[in-house]
């Protein structure tokens, strides 16, 4: 087991911590069926230790049908059985505790699994009764009821409404095995308060919101009107009375919140950071930027914008369970995200989308604030193209097949080359099949590569923690050729990125700290590569 790492100053971590995201059927396998679960998360936190991360977020792991990956939730309280017990949990929290690393849970406030107690009873209990009150169900349009209550566009393909046998509908944003919540109702706030207490209890530090601007709806569940300001189920006010509730519970613990909030209005995205609200939120302006400098300086610039009149700090994302992975996408003609662009077969230059995103992480660990890292992306691992007849995400069905989904940036963990399933799991094939050649970015091989981009993330991590300069602070812009991205931190520390098409100097430097290629013979930064420097 790694030695611990001192943790950052208690109070306030939170605001220039490197964070690790585990997918958990993903990460590793500790009983050989195929399926990550938490003793394998429990054999490999000396990874993490190793990698010098400050906290790891796990993505839910509690009892579900796993219809959506584990976001369907049955029983907040218990840990599904393919990831283990409650009591491996609480000894995971505790051994990361002891090397320093802090554990965030995720929670999923908007809807719960059908198979959920409440929503059982629900559909049981039927019209008009206190049950139902906990959704929202309602009777449909139509001469026979027979067309759903609104037009509710979904946030998966698909629609948003499902008709139960005895003629009513109820309302799903997502898929129908996760109905909505009514937060109307004062028993699923109470419900959630508790829950938010019961994992404090047991230790977690933190919290991610998934969805967080999509629980309250307008009351009247009108139909959606395009033009119209105020959205009739995303960012309604109600929310902020939620938060601020959350936000005096997780003060009595000294845990924090995470929002994933995908807001494009920057002052209603700011309001959910005030002081008595939400810690962080996801900025997800920046993980769908494109690899091009102005728009990546533009994207900065926003975020910093957009926290400093709350005095919140950025979080800085390039990827997650749910996009792309970074050395894929930088290395395809648009950079961008969005899922509407996603497609089989899109071409790609692994070798330029590599060179890409180790510049992207000098890039994002010397910006101020904290850092989200997705397991593997310290591998620099690729998408994978999952054959249609493995694909499991709803999203892929729900688009009639024509979206790939979210499998590919999902594919279990190799660690360790020359083991069967390339380390991840002892015995049978992983829930999703890894691609050829996928042995070659396993951590044990990475280990032994000073040029590896898991050698890279270490020694990043390793002095944005004892170098002066990085994290939580300001930033100022540099004057820079163009296609260049320059900027300085405290103590003289000096980022540049170099998104030209060819090599350029160097600003005047006392040392440099780190690079994520290879300088020129001549001492040139080349293209596609970012320095750091002490000046």
């Amino acid at each position: 087991m790694a030695a611990p790492h001192p943790p950052r100053t208690a109070d306030h971590w939170w605001r220039d911590a490197v964070i690790y995201q585990v997918y958990p059927r993903s990460f590793a396998d500790g009983d050989g069926d195929g399926i990550g679960d938490l003793a394998g998360a429990r054999a490999r936190l000396s990874h993490l230790a190793d990698l010098g991360v400050d906290a790891v977020w796990f993505t839910p792991w509690y009892a579900s049908p796993m219809v959506d990956g584990g976001y369907d939730v049955a029983d907040y309280r218990a840990i599904d059985p393919a990831f283990g017990t409650l009591e491996e949990a609480e000894k995971l929290i505790a051994q990361a505790a002891e090397m320093g690393i802090r554990v965030i849970v995720d929670i999923v406030p908007n809807h719960v699994s059908d198979q959920h107690p409440w929503f059982r009873a629900a559909v049981e209990a039927g019209p008009g009764s206190p049950e139902r009150e906990l959704f929202h169900f309602r009777p449909g349009r139509g001469e026979h009821g027979e067309l759903p209550p609104n037009d509710w566009p979904s946030q998966f393909a698909g629609p948003t409404w499902t008709r139960v046998p005895d003629g009513e509908w109820y309302l799903h944003l997502f898929t129908p095995e996760q109905p909505d919540l009514n937060w109307d109702h004062p028993a699923v706030r109470r419900e959630h308060e508790d829950i938010l207490r019961f994992w404090f209890e047991r230790g977690v530090a933190g919290v991610r919101i998934d969805s967080a601007a999509l629980l309250v709806k307008d009351p009247a569940l009108a139909d959606f009107q395009e033009g119209v300001d105020a959205h009739p189920y995303i960012d309604q006010d109600g929310l902020h009375d939620i938060y601020r509730s959350w936000r005096a519970i997780a003060d009595e613990y000294g845990a924090v919140f995470v929002g994933e909030v995908w807001l494009p209005d920057a002052e209603r995205f700011a309001r959910y950071l005030r002081p008595d609200e939400l810690h962080t939120a996801f900025n997800f302006t920046f993980l769908t930027c494109p690899w091009e400098p102005d728009r990546l300086r533009a994207a900065i610039d926003d975020t910093l914008a957009e926290h400093a009149p709350v005095g919140a700090p950025a979080t800085w994302v390039l990827c997650n369970h749910d996009v792309t992975r970074t050395v894929t996408r930088y290395g395809r003609e648009d950079t961008a995200f969005d899922f509407a662009t996603k497609a089989f077969g899109t071409p790609t230059d692994l070798d330029l989308g590599t060179r890409r995103a180790r510049a992207a992480a000098l890039l994002t660990l010397a910006l101020p604030g904290s850092v989200y890292l997705y397991q593997g992306e310290e591998l620099g691992l690729p998408e994978a193209e999952v054959p249609r007849d493995r694909i499991q995400d709803p999203m892929h069905f729900r688009s009639g097949g024509t979206d790939p989904g979210r499998d590919g940036c999902r594919i279990p963990l190799p660690w360790n080359a020359d083991a069967p399933h390339a380390g991840f799991g002892s015995r049978d094939e992983p829930w999703l099949p890894q691609p050829a050649g996928w042995a070659a970015y396993a951590v044990d091989r990475q280990s032994d590569d000073p040029e590896s981009m898991l050698t890279l993330y270490r020694r990043a991590l390793l002095l944005r923690r004892t170098e002066k300069g990085f994290g939580d602070g300001p930033l100022t812009w540099l004057p820079a050729p163009e296609g260049v991205l320059a900027f300085g931190r405290p103590h003289g520390l000096l980022c540049v990125v170099n998104l030209s098409a060819t090599p350029v100097e160097l600003p005047p430097h006392e040392r440099l700290l780190l690079c994520s290629g290879t300088l020129t013979p001549d001492g040139r930064l080349p293209a596609d590569t970012a320095v750091w420097l002490r000046g």
